[in-house]
């Protein structure tokens, strides 16, 4: 079967931050099939962008050339393996939606990932994470092809290189094209509220050994006061990685800034809170032009309305300077820029 194909596709409506783009060729892979026949048959086409939810994306603007749509759809349960459940699901399945499917079949472990935007093929390509996890502590395997020889490889966790925020198939954007992906689900589930939010908010509704579902509904109530909702407001989520320095360093800024929230990492380095350095400099709720930063989290950029990826970029660049001035902390956007 031959895979929908449209011509000068407008992009603005599959990218969450609603910038404007255009497509010369927008290709939705529905299945498999249609992205190994895209490959035998691609010839010299330039390939773009690979999209899923476009949820953590800046188009930059202008026309890309060949842009591929992941809309592979299916979720099943593989079995138990070394006391885990191993479920699987097409890489475009919405990701929120595959979280509460295994929630609700009472398989724990994606619970502190709730409400992320995306899709399950994209979780691995950014390393997702939230409250505590990563989609990497949960990754069984994954499937992806290789759009340069259209050979289909089979991704354990190791092999797929995470890092913070990144994995292989980010560093090679338009190599990898994963298909479907495999998630170990712990049989013996243990809740992580460690993080101050979800532990205030089950504290709230006096919830004191939480379900998963209930760990899953506290942290879906915080997003959903943190954060904007794309249908209503355009943002691409958080947009700076936190920051991870050394101990030495974090201790000279605490010995001037005693507020600044900071997380020990295993390897001994401090993660810091990128949220907290930009509202220090004033950027919490400020607008340069059609985009701002949030007005409940700095750390969110929105599109207040006919902006353009210039703009965007405009207004991440002098966040960047402040941050540099006042703290000598470098922000490394998160979103890929295309």
């Amino acid at each position: 079967m031959k895979a929908a194909t449209q011509l000068d596709a407008d992009l603005a409506a599959l990218n969450s931050f609603g910038l404007p783009a255009r497509a010369r060729w927008l290709v939705r892979l529905r299945t498999v099939d249609d992205a190994r026949d895209w490959v035998a048959t691609r010839g010299g086409e330039v390939l773009s962008l690979i999209l899923g939810g476009g949820s953590n994306l800046v188009l930059r603007g202008g026309e890309l050339a060949t842009v591929l749509k992941v809309e592979i759809s299916g979720r099943r349960k593989l079995g138990v393996e070394d006391g885990a459940t191993i479920v699987e699901a097409g890489a475009g399945e919405h990701w929120h939606d595959f979280v509460r499917w295994t929630l609700t079949r009472g398989w724990a472990g994606l619970e502190n990932l709730s409400l992320i935007p995306g899709t399950v093929g994209a979780a691995p390509v950014q390393n997702i994470g939230a409250y505590g996890l990563e989609v990497a502590e949960r990754l069984h395997s994954l499937d992806a092809l290789d759009l340069l020889s259209g050979e289909a490889r089979t991704f354990d966790a190791s092999a797929c290189r995470f890092a913070y925020r990144d994995s292989i198939f980010k560093r090679e954007p338009t190599r990898w094209l994963v298909t479907a992906v495999r998630f170990r689900l712990p049989r013996t589930w243990r809740p992580l509220t460690h993080y101050g939010d979800i532990a205030q908010e089950l504290a709230a509704q006096n919830i004191e050994k939480p379900s998963p579902l209930q760990v899953s509904e506290a942290v879906a109530a915080i997003r959903r006061r943190k954060l904007p909702d794309p249908a209503t407001l355009g943002s691409a989520g958080s947009f700076f990685k936190n920051p991870v320095v050394d101990a030495a360093r974090c201790t000279a800024l605490l010995a001037k800034n005693p507020a600044l929230p900071h997380y020990p990492q295993p390897d001994g380095h401090e993660k810091l809170a990128a949220g907290w350095l930009i509202e220090q400099c004033d950027w919490k709720g400020r607008r340069l032009g059609p985009v701002g930063c949030h007005t409940q989290q700095a750390l969110v950029l929105v599109n207040h309305g006919n902006a353009t990826g210039a703009d965007v970029l405009k207004l991440a660049g002098r966040i960047q300077a402040d941050v540099r001035a006042r703290f000598g902390i470098e922000l490394e956007p998160e979103p890929v820029f295309v």
